[in-house]
């Protein structure tokens, strides 16, 4: 692992062949609505965080809001903090390889949940929907232990504990 990485946690399962693709994701949070947006995958049910690798030459801030634009349609954006780093060893169910990357997570809090046209890649086939931190975490937890996502949900925890403690959030439901 590059210098860098050393000080940030690790999930998932080494994989052989491995593809390095670094990127992240996005937990976003309605505060009108008390609601997440997140996407839920049509052929399963499985919930997804708006995520994707970011382009060459792309800042990372800017790659996850266009993830979360190109993939949910959402972009009127009030608050935007940079929450967390892991590296992941993944298989990936949209474009079927073994894949090992560097994660950054932003939690993001809508201003409006006004919607621009979607432009979703042939894999993606999700929608948005609006959820509790709970409900996600119990999508998330029902799957297959090796099929888990521990990174995303070491993100909603930090994200949802950050949104209470803006004052965004106020289930005060903290996850631990």
């Amino acid at each position: 692992m590059a210098k860098e990485e050393k000080n940030i946690p690790e999930f998932g399962i080494k994989r052989e062949n491995e593809e390095r693709r670094d990127g992240g994701c996005g937990v976003v949070f309605d505060p009108e609505t008390q609601k997440y947006a997140i996407g839920i995958y049509t052929e399963n049910g499985n919930l997804w965080l708006f995520s994707g690798g970011v382009n060459v030459g792309e800042d990372i801030k800017d790659g996850v809001l266009r993830e979360i634009t190109e993939e949910g349609g959402l972009h009127d954006f009030l608050y935007i903090e940079k929450i967390a780093e892991a590296m992941c060893h993944y298989y990936n169910t949209l474009k079927k390889v073994n894949r090992v990357g560097h994660a950054t997570c932003f939690f993001v809090v809508l201003k409006s949940r006004d919607l621009v046209q979607t432009k979703l890649e042939e894999h993606e086939k999700f929608t948005l929907v609006w959820v509790t931190a709970q409900e996600i975490l119990d999508n998330w937890n029902k799957r297959e232990l090796n099929r888990r996502p521990e990174h995303w949900i070491y993100f909603l925890k930090k994200s949802v504990n950050r949104a209470i403690e803006l004052g965004y959030d106020k289930s005060n439901m903290r996850l631990s």
